[in-house]
């Protein structure tokens, strides 16, 4: 047999590089399409809605808008190729691994979508650019499908030990908030560029920055793991349908989805908003945007060290439903805020506790019963538990963007206000259903078959 080589924190770090890029792509899609192709400007913010006249924005169904319900597809259709790719991904054979050819593969192809995204739907044809708008979205989540889902599994791989699967989950929650906070700056790059290559141009420029940048995140990561010379996977023999149907079987697992689907059904209608929140309800110009959101990043950042630290000594349990409290708290406050740009430093204040937490230790919680399924079974099928996780909470995004886009399509701060009490209604569900996760017996199983202790 191989020996492998030992996994070190350094390794870990150079793997969550790869999170920083594909979630800077991400971040510029789920926080400034939504922006940029809805609404209208105003003398404050003229970049609002300053592609909006070439989709159809007219609600289509109901209340339902085009823009909503093509968002809202792309989500579904994300979700549903989630497992798939995971049983591709868990079953393959591959030279330089399981995980790792898929993101090599795919990271210029995902980049370069995400430019586009911003860049095709702009011709004459309202219909043609519809449908580009479409397609597009779908290619994009398909993208992002094929290199997320192998990247999510090697946490659980890369997690050997209790120690490494929190730092892991720890280095990969920095580097998602740095990639989300940059991708804030889009406005500001934009503003920088537009004396010289015009107002959309700039914007169309700022995004390729950000997308080249993102790529080069991704390859990095990509190419400086040899997986080989970590990770001895065997390829499973469960075919994807069966093995989405066995992982939702498991009890544990099925009480995490429960509340984290309720989570990002909340948290998605929050960064949806985001931007119409600060712009409308608070008065503020969307440059701030990105200083709130570095406000909001740092102190989560500060907080990272002390949520390490507790997650071993009381648990990932009791600290992720005081995150989803203080979610609530969050909501709260911008369902009732005012005008002023000191409301969007509370806001960012406060979000960074539950930012800090619930962007650490779920991942956590995951890899843990993909941990005790493996030890179990003898079957490692960490894709299609990562894969099976965000399946069910893309389900939940993608309602919450088609609620979103439903209920603001007046444009009204009553609008805006109504989508943040939704959130805060429903993560207060989520909160409470977080209860019924039993940590503790899972640990104890994990050390018991182990023979160490797993606390």
């Amino acid at each position: 047999m191989k020996q492998l080589k030992p996994i070190t924190n350094k390794l870990l770090w150079i793997f969550a590089i790869g999170q920083f890029g594909w979630s800077l792509l991400s971040g510029v899609v789920s926080n400034w399409m939504v922006y940029y192709y809805t609404g209208s400007p105003s003398a404050q913010n003229p970049n609002t809605g300053i592609f909006a006249s070439g989709i159809t924005q007219e609600p289509i169904f109901f209340k339902l808008t085009l823009f909503g319900l093509v968002l809202a597809v792309g989500r579904i259709f994300d979700a549903i190729t989630d497992p798939l790719i995971a049983g591709w991904s868990d079953r393959s054979n591959y030279k330089g691994g399981r995980r790792i050819p898929f993101m090599r593969a795919m990271a210029v192809p995902f980049s370069l979508v995400m430019v586009g995204l911003f860049l095709v739907p702009q011709t004459a044809s309202v219909a043609l650019n519809d449908v580009a708008l479409f397609i597009l979205l779908i290619v994009f989540y398909l993208f992002m499908t094929m290199f997320c889902t192998p990247y999510n599994a090697l946490i659980a791989e890369l997690g050997d030990t209790q120690q490494h699967r929190i730092n892991v989950s720890t280095y990969i929650s920095f580097t998602f908030i740095v990639g989300q906070s940059i991708s804030f700056l889009l406005p500001n790059l934009a503003s920088m560029l537009e004396g010289a290559v015009g107002q959309k141009q700039s914007i169309h420029l700022a995004v390729a920055i950000m997308a080249a940048l993102a790529c080069a995140a991704m390859l990095l990561s990509a190419f400086y793991i040899n997986e080989r010379d970590y990770i001895d996977s065997k390829p499973s023999e469960t075919k994807p349908f069966s093995s989405l149907i066995k992982t939702f079987s498991n009890g544990q697992f099925r009480r995490f989805v429960y509340s984290d689907v309720i989570y990002f059904f909340a948290l998605t209608l929050f960064q949806t908003g985001l931007a119409f929140y600060e712009t409308q309800l608070m008065g503020i110009e969307d440059t701030w945007t990105f200083v709130l959101t570095a406000t909001m990043t740092a102190i989560s950042v500060c907080l990272y060290p002390v949520v390490n630290i507790l997650a071993k000594k009381i648990g990932k349990k009791m600290l992720i439903i005081i995150g989803f409290f203080t979610y609530c708290i969050v909501f709260a406050i911008t369902a009732a805020c005012g005008q002023g740009l000191y409301w969007g430093f509370i806001v960012a204040v406060t979000a960074s506790v539950p930012m800090a937490i619930l962007g650490i230790l779920p991942q956590a919680c995951v890899a843990d019963v993909a941990e005790l399924t493996r030890l179990e079974t003898g079957e490692d099928r960490s894709g299609m538990f990562f894969a099976a996780r965000t399946f069910a909470f893309k389900m939940g995004q993608a309602l919450a963007l088609v609620i979103f886009t439903s209920v603001t399509v007046s444009q009204t701060q009553a609008s805006y206000r109504a989508t943040a009490v939704i959130a805060f209604v429903t993560c207060l569900i989520g909160a409470l259903l977080f209860f019924a996760f039993n940590e503790k017996m899972i640990l104890a199983k994990i050390g018991e078959l182990k023979g160490t202790e797993e606390v």
